[in-house]
């Protein structure tokens, strides 16, 4: 049994992630700012923020994996890379792994590239994508005594597009994961299924990864 702790657990991802860790048996603890409205029974919930790490060693300490799954929205929208540099440096040179989801615009499109969000990518969601670059060249520069792994979801990933849990995905490595049509799609719950198997497995130490059916 692995003790997780996810920030931002009780958005769309993190909520996602929450449940699968604990379905399968671990400690889990949730940050969030809120109370969440639907909390998954198992999990711990901690009120606290993400801007302000040194007040959550105490939930880190002991951890296997802090998983962020931060959103660059509302009052988060220019925030989610000062607290990934927080996490970071709390989490320098300690054995916790860093697990970062991110978003889909930053996955190659084939191998060596184009990057998708270099591409016709749509204006509403260029910010969203640039902080999870932004969020991915943090990482790639921090010091080698941090372990940490990106995950890029499918194009189509949200609640919009919600889907049922199957158990099964395709890791694409940094290329982004299209089915036989040209579809590139996950469900939530399948995202988090990549998310705690590589937490369980860690088959990627200091490198991203793309899921996908």
């Amino acid at each position: 049994m692995a003790r997780i702790v996810v920030l931002g657990g009780t958005g769309y991802a993190g909520r996602h992630i929450v449940a699968e860790a604990v379905s399968r048996g671990h400690e889990v603890i949730a940050i969030s700012r809120s109370t969440p409205a639907d909390a998954v029974d198992g999990a711990s919930y901690v009120q606290g923020s993400a801007l302000e790490p040194a007040s959550l060693t105490s939930a880190f300490d002991g951890a296997d994996a802090v998983v962020s799954s931060l959103s660059p929205r509302g009052d988060m929208t220019d925030n989610v890379l000062q607290a990934l540099k927080g996490v970071i440096r709390v989490l320098a040179g300690t054995s916790t792994r860093l697990g970062v989801v991110g978003g889909a615009g930053g996955s190659l499109v084939a191998p060596g590239g184009p990057r998708l969000f270099d591409l016709d990518f749509p204006e509403e969601y260029k910010h969203e994508a640039q902080v999870g670059i932004d969020s991915l060249a943090l990482l790639e520069g921090a010091d080698a005594d941090l372990d940490w792994f990106f995950v890029h979801p499918a194009e189509v990933f949200g609640p919009w597009a919600e889907g049922e849990r199957t158990g099964h995905y395709r890791d694409g490595g940094d290329v982004l994961v299209r089915d036989d049509e040209g579809k590139s799609y996950i469900s939530g719950a399948d995202f988090a299924v990549a998310v705690v198997d590589e937490i369980e497995q860690g088959n990627h130490h200091r490198e991203r990864f793309t899921v996908g059916y």
